[in-house]
Formats: C-alpha cells, structure tokens, sequence
C-alpha cells in the first residue's frame, strides 16, 4: 500500500457525494453568466454606448477596483462587469469542495473509518483535488457557451471561462494547504476565505494604480494586480489579446500547493494540523448559557468577515457616486428604468441598496443553514437534552439571523453615505437617506429567511438546496438582474426584492406590511413543523 492507495475509490465516492452540490454551483454560475451577458447585449446596442460605458469603467479607480477593462466590445465589458463576482464565487467552491472531503471528515470521524481499510494517507486529498479540478474543468465550457448564446466571439468566450476557472483551480490548491494547516473545517475554510480576502485586496489596489492607455478603454493594472490569483484573471485579458499562458501560472500554482498539502498530509497525524487548536477557556462565558449567545458565538467570524466586505463594497460605491450622475446614454436609461425615477443618484443608489439586501440575505441564509449543520452533526441533539425548547433554539438562529442582517445593510448605508458625501456634499442627508433605503430592504431579507426556516422543518434532508435555488431565483428575479432578461412585471413581483425601491420612490406600507405578514407566516410555520418532526441526521 502507498500514500495513494484507494483514491479512484474515494473519487467515486466524492462524485456521488457532490453529484448535486457541485453541479449546482456549476450551473448557477454559468446562468449567472449567461444573464449578465445578456444584461450588456441588450443595455449597450450601439458601439458608442460601448465606447462610453467602457470609458466610464475604465478611468474611474473606484470601478477599476471591481474590474479591469480589456476593450471597447460587449464580451470585454460583460467580463469587466462580471468577472470579479465569478471569480469570486469560482474560489468559493473550489475551497468547500475540498475542505468538505477532507478536513470535514477527519473532523466528523468518517476518513478514520475509511483509513481502516485499504487507503493511504493521502488518498482523501487527492480524491478532494480530482474531484474540485474536475468541476472547474466542466465550468470553463460552461461559461464560454453562456456567451457564445449571447453572441460573443468564441475565442474571447473560452478564455473568459479559462480565466474564471483558474481562480478555482488556484484555490483548490489553497483549499488543499489549508485543509492540512487547520485543525478544523471552519478553520480550513476561514483560513482559505482569508487569502480570499487577500487576493481580491491585492488585485484590487493594483487596479486602482493602474493607468488607461491613450484610447481610454484599455485599463492596465499595477505590479501588485500580479500578485493574486485573481489579477491573474484579468492579464488573461478575455477579448483583450486573450494570454493563455497564464492558464499555466495557475495550473504551476496550484500543483506546488497540492504538492504541499500531500507531502504534509503523508507526515502528520490524524486530526492534527499545523496550526495546534487552542485550549477554550475553563468557564464558559455567561453568554453561552442560552441558545442567543451560541448562535452569536458561532457565527460571530462569518459575521465579521461580511460586514468588514459590504462596509468596503459601500466605501467604494460611495466614492463613484459622483462619476455614476454624469452617465449619459443606454445605462443612464437602464438605471432609470430600473428605478423608475429620471434622479440619477437615486436611480444608482437604488441599484446599489438593492444589491446589499441581497448581500444581507445571503448572510442570513448561511446563518439559518447552520441549522441543519448542527442537527445533521448530531450537535443538537445533547442541547435539546438541556432545558432548551426546538423553538427557543430555532428562534435564536432567526434572531441572529435579522439582527446581523440589520446591521450589515446600516453598516452599508453608512459606509456609502460618506464617501458619496464627500463627492457631492450634503452627508448628513445622504446618511440618513440611504440608511433609511437600506432598511427597507429588511423585509425582503426576512422573508427569505423565513422560507429557509420552513425549507428546514419541512425538508431538513434538501433544505440546503432548496434555500440556495430561493435566493438565486429571488435574485435573478429582482429588478437589478430580471430587467434586463426582459421578464415581465408580473414575473419579477414573485421577487421580493422588487418592491422595495427606495431612495427613488417612498416605500409603500402595503409593500412592508405583506412581507413582513409573509416573513412571520413562514417563520411560524416552520417554528410550529419543526417542533413536531423527528431530527434528521
């Protein structure tokens, strides 16, 4: 027997295991794609409207901090506008998929069980790795189709996967290091998210000091945009030149770290890690006594990293606030239609806020999720032992849930406010008007963690799946994405983020008081059905 002994076994296995989980990422991804390419195909008919929206993109550093334009043509700018939120996401599952079948089963106690038998030491990472790469590999046509349907040239559509793909080839590599480092899944996967974080700074700043060549529509990044996994993506340059010997950067990367973690993975104990777990402290805080303060402690690190993102995402919106009411042509009318309002700066902040609420109701999901982590773990089993009642447990993940959601999307506001102030004056006013738009997006985010909350009590085996496909449906269906699909008003009313439009119209109290009538009926419901089902493992 060697250290890979038994991997095509536990590559099966992995398959079977991620034969839904993976091909939903993949294929929402791809959708994702496919509706923002449509969204530039149809808001930019004519060249000059590319000319100037590209012009826009390109000399404003607070946009070149979300992408790096390649050109004057509509499959540079659909990458200019979506690269970044893919590559993103393109990391994200990379890094789950492999934490999830290595650190995660040392961690539950299956890979000892699987060690029992015919399989070498570092059989699980190569597995995890096989299995991640593959998924990447598939994702790449994927997202080159995605344009293709919507007109793009073919050559610039496949290196515009190729560049997403690598950003998840590249993290699977981290994903495989950090899942040796940590001593726990969260911890691999904090850890992971954390050079995330690292990566889009980096590129980010590079960005930002980058320069635009004489034609004004060929944004160049600086030295430090070569530094991140990330910038890597953008010096592929997708109907720009189209670099494909990049690919071999991040395929290089990536097998120097797999080469790491399987050196380390061959050393090391079971369970151990390189970073040691620290000792917890000998008395519990008395916090911890009541099922608030463990939902808080447990989600306190995915909190923080949320409102440290959103409270940047606002810092940089606000600073282009003044360049975003100078638009002129097609996106000048998008936004407006959007909106429904001939304000420019209400028009874009509206579009902006709406976008935080769906932040907001992504934290929330991952929040109420955590539910059905701890009940399949077999965690909750030893507190309802305790004096804690299902629905006092449940209802301390929703109360954590809206609480956070409140202060991520004020955070927001706030962050916005200040910078938009300083570019056009009057912060006191913006301050409180864009805080009051971000609260009303309130109500949507809690009706979507109401229906993950009845998802929970009523398919706790599929409520995963099933929260994630309402919140992409509710997106796409919002006014941001669904316009541009050319979907009609009664389609997009099944959102519920398209009834809430402020700053640029008054929310009506109608709109407020259905959904919160339709957050607390499902809350309700799925409160009253989980306390009378059986737990699911």
């Amino acid at each position: 027997m060697n250290a890979l002994t038994g991997t095509t076994h536990l590559i099966r296995l992995a398959l079977r295991r991620d034969r839904f989980v993976l091909t939903f990422w993949v294929l929402a991804l791809a959708v994702f794609l496919t509706a923002t390419t449509h969204m530039s195909v149809s808001g930019l008919p004519t060249q000059d409207d590319v000319v100037a929206e590209t012009q826009f993109m390109a000399g404003n550093p607070g946009m070149r901090l979300l992408g790096l334009s390649a050109g004057a043509s509509v499959g540079a700018y659909a990458m200019t506008r979506s690269y970044l939120t893919l590559a993103i996401l393109a990391a994200v599952m990379s890094t789950l998929a492999v934490v999830r079948h290595t650190r995660r089963n040392e961690e539950t106690g299956s890979d000892e069980l699987l060690r029992a038998g015919v399989v070498g030491p570092c059989a699980s990472l190569a597995a995890a790795v096989t299995v991640t790469l593959a998924a990447n590999v598939a994702l790449a046509p994927l997202l080159a189709l995605a344009m293709i349907v919507n007109g793009q040239p073919a050559a610039g559509s496949f290196a515009a996967g190729a560049a997403i793909a690598g950003v998840g080839i590249a993290f699977t590599g981290i994903a495989a290091v950090t899942s040796q480092v940590a001593t726990t899944a969260r911890g691999a996967s904090g850890l992971a998210m954390a050079v995330l974080a690292a990566a889009f700074a980096v590129s980010g700043v590079g960005n930002m000091l980058g320069y635009v060549d004489a034609s004004g529509v060929v944004a160049h990044s600086a030295w430090p945009g070569w530094l991140s996994p990330i910038g890597w993506g953008y010096q592929m340059r997708p109907f720009g030149g189209d670099h494909w010997w990049l690919l071999g950067l991040f395929v290089a990367f990536a097998a120097a770290l797999v080469a790491t973690a399987g050196g380390y993975a061959a050393r090391r104990d079971h369970g151990a890690g390189a970073l040691a777990q620290r000792s917890g402290r000998a008395a519990a805080s008395p916090r911890l006594r009541g099922p608030f303060g463990l939902a808080w402690r447990l989600q306190r690190p995915v909190f923080l990293a949320w409102l440290v993102g959103l409270t940047g995402f606002g810092l940089v919106f606000g600073s282009v606030a003044e360049s975003a009411t100078t638009m002129e042509g097609t996106m000048r009318d998008w936004y407006e239609q959007m909106a429904g309002t001939s304000r420019l700066f209400d028009a874009f902040a509206t579009s902006m806020v709406e976008m935080a609420g769906m932040a907001a109701a992504i934290y929330a999901v991952q929040v109420l999720l955590r539910m059905r982590e701890e009940e399949a773990r077999g965690r909750l089993e030893p507190v309802l032992a305790a004096a804690v009642g299902r629905p006092r447990w449940a209802a301390a993940y929703v109360l954590t849930a809206a609480l956070g959601a409140v202060v991520l999307l004020v955070a927001f506001a706030v962050a916005m406010a200040l910078t938009a102030g300083a570019a056009l004056g009057d912060t006191p006013g913006l301050l409180g008007e864009l805080t009051g738009a971000a609260l009303a997006q309130l109500p949507a985010v809690l009706v979507i963690a109401a229906a993950v909350v009845a998802a929970f009590a009523l398919l706790p085996r599929r409520a995963v799946v099933v929260s994630w496909l309402m919140l992409g449906a509710s997106v796409l269906l919002s006014p941001v994405f669904g316009l541009s699909l050319g979907l009609p008003d009664r389609v997009l009313d099944l959102s519920p983020f398209a009834h809430l439009k402020a700053p640029a119209a008054e929310v009506g109290t109608v709109a407020i008081v259905a959904l919160l009538a339709v957050a607390a009926g499902l809350t309700a419901t799925g409160l009253a059905m989980f306390r009378r089902r059986d737990l699911a493992t």
